[in-house]
């Protein structure tokens, strides 16, 4: 696998940059399903929301490789309030005053590092170089509602909880969506 772009070093030689996310989604989704407990079944619907997220303006990723094998990617876009994922938040957020967020903000879709590679800071380099790249003042996300080593990143760079107990349908879990100024706290 290649990188794009001179990318940023970390430990045990693992490379940040570019990624085609559409030409390796079968790699990010095999990350995504051990970090994040996917199986089959949710792997493959989900790979189609990643084929088609990778066609909408502004859309980009970058990876995390070692040895040329992908530990880690992240991707986003320039929030849009027609896709299906504000369409879902809005609500939460109106009711909080905070759903100005959806507007001018640079949405993080995904975030994963396989567990073998996490602690390392591998979330957060990915994290702050594509919202570093960012023409949006902010960006929001949404994470699982729940005092987790994500969420306690997610803090440490700025974001703050714009909703909490946000029900996506079929996700068996409520969801905070979060939000920060960019660029993110370092």
């Amino acid at each position: 696998m290649r990188f794009s772009g001179h990318g940023h070093r970390h430990p045990a030689d693992v490379v940040i940059g570019s990624l085609d996310l559409a030409a390796h989604v079968d790699e990010a989704l095999a990350v995504q399903a051990v970090a994040f407990g996917l199986g089959a079944e949710e792997v493959a619907v989900r790979r189609q929301i990643v084929l088609r997220h990778m066609t909408y303006p502004g859309a980009r990723a970058l990876g995390a490789s070692t040895a040329g094998r992908l530990v880690g990617f992240v991707y986003g876009m320039p929030n849009n309030r027609t896709h299906w994922w504000s369409t879902v938040v809005e609500p939460y957020l109106r009711a909080q005053g905070h759903d100005g967020w959806l507007d001018d903000s640079f949405v993080i879709t995904e975030l994963h590092v396989h567990p073998h590679f996490q602690n390392r800071g591998l979330g957060r380099s990915l994290i702050t170089s594509i919202t570093d790249t960012a023409v949006e003042p902010r960006s929001i996300l949404s994470a699982i509602d729940t005092d987790s080593p994500a969420r306690g990143l997610y803090h440490s760079l700025g974001y703050e909880d714009l909703a909490r107990q946000v029900l996506f349908p079929s996700a068996p879990k409520p969801y905070a969506v979060m939000g920060a100024p960019l660029p993110l706290r370092r």
